[in-house]
């Protein structure tokens, strides 16, 4: 069986067909989110702790680091973002301990992060372009780590599913030649929008069957590319990762926290409630009122497709026992209950 091992300074998780799936949490990443970047050029990573404790908190299994800010005072990534790597990899490993994917295009923030990262990381990622190859590989060697390997070359993203496993091909025989074990490739298929493309699910799944059995690779993916510009991305998704896990994907960079609600929903909603003459007990604190209106909830808790993995992996035997599925739906204990519980056990006694 394939395995794929990625290390902490204390904790290994493992990319396998016989493993449940690994969860890569994608959160520290500043594209796509304004207020995060601007954090992070401020030298402000109040976010970048929350969301590492968060996405363990929820079921990460490995933690992706992206220091991918273009700063308004320096917008040169090859000098601003390897310091910025170091940073947040220290920051990351002082608040959890669970195995990071170093995720850049910036070549020396790779290595910088490399050069910091206790264990054995993850590096996120090389492609089929020849200089991507020439230079991400070496790197892989040297450090001895796995690594993401992207299906696009120096032509670029192809629609065709043959062509982009004739490059995961290519980029496991290269680094083959470097002495880099297949086990130690993750490969990412590239999963397009179904809604762009309407056989893109068909696609990745027929790609992924094809990396297992004639590549022998695990395989990742950037789950939410699946439904992206669509309604209800949640619903696609939930289906999408079960099936992707049917076909033989291992794992995933995905999102595993379901947000909090804003105040300002919570807000709007009230005042709807209060339109229509809904009067609330005196005192509601608004976790009661969200809960009790289905809104979700003010705490970060596990989004959807945890739920949907934690099936999956039981139903496909890698949750032998269901404990890991029993204990995901086992309502937490209030607050000082368990102490009371151990307080009356001791009076028994």
């Amino acid at each position: 069986m394939t395995r794929t091992i990625v290390e902490s300074q204390t904790k290994t998780a493992i990319i396998g067909f016989d493993q449940p799936f690994c969860v890569i949490g994608e959160r520290i990443n500043p594209t796509g989110r304004k207020k995060l970047a601007a954090e992070l050029e401020a030298g402000d990573f109040s976010t970048v702790e929350a969301d590492a404790i968060a996405q363990v908190a929820c079921g990460a299994t490995v933690l992706d680091i992206n220091a991918g800010v273009v700063y308004n005072s320096n917008p040169n990534p090859n000098e601003t973002e390897p310091p910025l790597m170091r940073k947040i990899i220290e920051l990351v490993q002082g608040l959890v301990d669970v195995p990071l994917c170093i995720d850049s295009s910036v070549p020396a923030a790779l290595e910088a992060g490399l050069q910091v990262c206790k264990g054995r990381p993850l590096l996120n990622s090389v492609t089929g372009e020849e200089e991507r190859l020439e230079f991400v590989l070496p790197l892989v060697k040297k450090y001895n780590v796995p690594v993401v390997a992207i299906s696009n070359d120096d032509t670029g993203i192809s629609e065709d599913p043959d062509v982009r496993f004739a490059v995961a091909k290519k980029i496991v025989q290269r680094a083959a030649d470097f002495g880099i074990p297949a086990h130690d490739i993750v490969v990412d298929p590239l999963v397009m929008p179904v809604g762009a493309m309407a056989t893109a699910g068909l696609q990745v799944f027929t790609l992924v069957r094809r990396l297992r059995e004639e590549l022998g690779v695990n395989t990742t993916c950037g789950a939410s590319n699946i439904s992206f510009g669509l309604p209800n991305r949640h619903g696609i998704n939930n289906a999408f990762l079960p099936m992707a896990m049917g076909a033989g994907m291992t794992s995933a960079i995905m999102n595993p926290v379901a947000l909090p609600i804003t105040q300002k929903a919570i807000a709007e909603k009230k005042a709807e409630v209060a339109a229509a003459g809904v009067v609330l007990p005196e005192g509601m604190d608004d976790e009661t009122f969200v809960q009790l209106f289905g809104l979700g909830s003010t705490k970060a808790r596990p989004g959807k497709e945890m739920e949907a993995i934690r099936a999956a992996n039981f139903l496909t035997n890698n949750d032998p026992s269901g404990g890991d599925w029993i204990k995901f739906n086992r309502p937490p204990a209030a607050e000082g209950e368990g102490r009371q519980r151990r307080a009356g056990g001791r009076r028994r006694a």
